[in-house]
């Protein structure tokens, strides 16, 4: 009788032990899921104007029809009636009448509208349509969220950049083609991505297959220029001067969603450094005769 009592008493006690420890633990949860939401309730209602305003996809919402996205469009149409118009008189390598007017030519550099102009000339319809295809196809999302001028902005900064660059660096080359207009593009989506990391979706994903289009076509261009079989002359400094200008441009002028303090430094950084690169770039044209002899 004894013996049962004592085991009795023992069993209580470890029950009692037990729900001991499951009332502490329960008590340390509940501190640690008040904690969780104190934390919370700060950040969301005291801190929601710099921090949660906008969340991941708020980006992709902002893609609109309106304004219609018309300047990639527009300038592909010239360029297709440039193209078809010197190949009704029989020429589709950049020699017909409208191609002599607008390509670059390094030996008349007096000529400023060449600095621009050159990319409404393509050497072959395989040139034209590589162009039309990816300043379509990377110019009209783009246009979409950030509209058509902007866009157009950084197109032309590019086509101009790459001239200029190729102008110092690659003094007797002539430049056809809107490649430095496209590279701008491409590195424009680098540039609203790294804006806009928070509020778009899959960011890292997508900056990734742009620098690697931009790395892998940049290098194909220098291989073609001066390890390919054609040994081409392929003015590959213009790619690289509009990828630069499209990331700095892109920087500057494209939409950002939810302005952070440091990318109010990295929008001051992007325009001080484009228009230095510019001012010297055209002062060294105007002033560097020497080089152009």
């Amino acid at each position: 009788m004894w013996l049962k009592t004592c085991k009795r008493i023992d069993v209580f006690y470890r029950i009692s032990e037990r729900l001991d420890k499951y009332v502490v633990l329960k008590r340390c949860l509940k501190k640690v899921l008040e904690q969780v939401r104190n934390v919370k309730e700060y950040f969301v209602h005291h801190h929601s104007k710099s921090i949660f305003t906008y969340t991941d996809g708020t980006y992709e919402e902002e893609y609109s029809c309106w304004p219609p996205a018309i300047s990639m469009i527009l300038i592909s149409i010239v360029e297709i009636v440039l193209f078809v118009y010197d190949a009704w008189h029989g020429k589709t390598d950049a020699t017909g009448p409208i191609a002599q007017i607008f390509i670059y030519n390094p030996h008349k550099r007096q000529e400023a509208w060449r600095f621009l102009t050159y990319m409404m000339v393509h050497v072959g319809v395989v040139h034209l349509l590589v162009n039309l295809l990816v300043q379509l196809f990377l110019g009209v999302p783009l246009e979409m969220v950030h509209r058509w001028w902007r866009v157009m902005l950084v197109y032309l900064a590019g086509v101009v950049s790459g001239s200029i660059a190729t102008s110092l660096t690659d003094s007797k080359v002539y430049l056809a083609g809107a490649s430095g207009g496209v590279y701008a593009l491409i590195t424009a989506h680098i540039a609203t991505i790294i804006m806009n990391w928070a509020e778009m979706e899959f960011a890292i994903i997508q900056l990734l297959v742009f620098l690697l289009l931009a790395v892998v076509d940049v290098g194909t261009a220098v291989y073609a220029r001066y390890w390919g079989q054609l040994q081409q002359n392929i003015g590959y400094v213009a790619h690289l001067a509009g990828a630069i200008a499209g990331l700095l441009v892109g920087i500057g002028v494209l939409r950002n969603l939810e302005k952070r303090k440091w990318e109010k430094r990295l929008w001051w950084a992007a325009v001080v450094l484009y228009f230095s690169l510019m001012v010297a770039g055209i002062l060294a044209n105007i002033f560097w005769k020497s080089h152009f002899k």
